[in-house]
């Protein structure tokens, strides 16, 4: 299971993939907001998208868990 993480610091914007959905490597699964800009964090691999570790709202930390895909 991989687990797709937070780059930098910021507001999760909007969350682009629902639980049982099928990915592609490289397919935008959140959007973070941080100073204004919004910056899309991609999956590392393909797979369904088993849980989704965040809410749209929620302030995370770089590194922070946001999907995990099995």
């Amino acid at each position: 299971m991989a687990v797709v993480k937070a780059s930098m610091a910021g507001t999760v914007w909007k969350i682009v993939v629902s639980e049982g959905e099928q990915v592609q490597e490289g397919q935008d699964v959140v959007i973070l907001e941080s100073m204004k800009m919004e910056i899309p964090i991609a999956a590392e691999t393909s797979g369904v998208v088993k849980k989704i570790l965040v809410n749209e709202g929620d302030f995370i930390n770089e590194d922070d868990g946001l999907v995990e895909i099995e």
